[in-house]
């Protein structure tokens, strides 16, 4: 098993890529903790976990407040002692062109989207420093780094996750904490559910694969940037998009 009782924090995990995530790290042997603001769902992701025989702690938490992020970290490390991984992966849209996109708008997508990475990052990692060593996956997407229409607010967040990603890289790389960026593409999910068709049709035309990604594609990656495997990879970009990009 390639997280063989390894504790990985993933957020925005009872749904989605995220929740794939935790099922893909629970299989390989990890303890997750479930972070969501959406308990029910929390609820059922924790039990599917434990149905494969791992490990499982779910946390209602907006990773957005800075003291329902100071407990939930300092509750998994008592619990567990320890904190080996933490995926930021919990994301929102409010998607609207430029001259309608409201301030309140612009306002929750920057603080879930790019101050919960922040908060999440800043907790969890005073503990891997600790440690001595550490995995951190921040969820960009290739709207951060193209752009695209209607995403003011949710580009300006993602194209920030990278530029923290480079900075922390930089900075915990020396405490033996690696710090990654995944970009996924226009994956399946609940997300991308309410899209025109005719939208979703021309991604996969623009995408040399032929189809759009399902939350598989990207939890595989997860799992190679917080094994063992990847001790040696740092401050990376990596896109998870079909070849859509090139």
């Amino acid at each position: 098993m390639r997280l063989k009782d390894k504790v990985a924090i993933i957020t925005g995990s009872a749904s989605g890529i995220g929740k794939s995530a935790a099922l893909v790290f629970a299989r390989e042997g990890a303890k997750v903790v479930v972070c969501d603001v959406n308990e029910e769902n929390i609820e059922k992701t924790v039990a599917d976990i434990k149905a494969l025989g791992a490990e499982a702690m779910g946390i209602v938490i907006d990773v957005s407040k800075a003291p329902q992020v100071e407990k939930m970290v300092q509750k998994v490390h008592e619990h567990f002692g320890r904190i080996d991984i933490l995926v930021n992966n919990a994301g929102i849209t409010r998607d609207a062109l430029l001259i309608k996109l409201s301030e309140e708008n612009w306002d929750k997508v920057i603080e879930v989207n790019l101050k919960g990475v922040f908060l999440c990052t800043q907790a969890v990692a005073k503990k891997m420093v600790t440690q001595g060593k550490g995995k951190i996956i921040n969820t960009s997407s290739v709207v951060g780094v193209y752009g695209n229409i209607g995403q003011t607010n949710y580009a300006a967040a993602k194209a920030g996750i990278i530029g923290m990603t480079k900075t922390w890289a930089k900075e915990l790389g020396r405490k033996n904490v690696c710090v990654n960026a995944v970009t996924p593409g226009f994956i399946q999910t609940e997300m991308t559910a309410g899209l025109p068709e005719k939208v979703l049709t021309m991604m996969k035309d623009k995408t040399p694969l032929g189809r759009l990604g399902v939350p598989e594609d990207v939890a595989n990656l997860y799992l190679f940037l917080a094994s063992d495997e990847s001790d040696y990879v740092n401050g990376q970009v990596i896109g998870v998009d079909g070849g859509m990009v090139i």
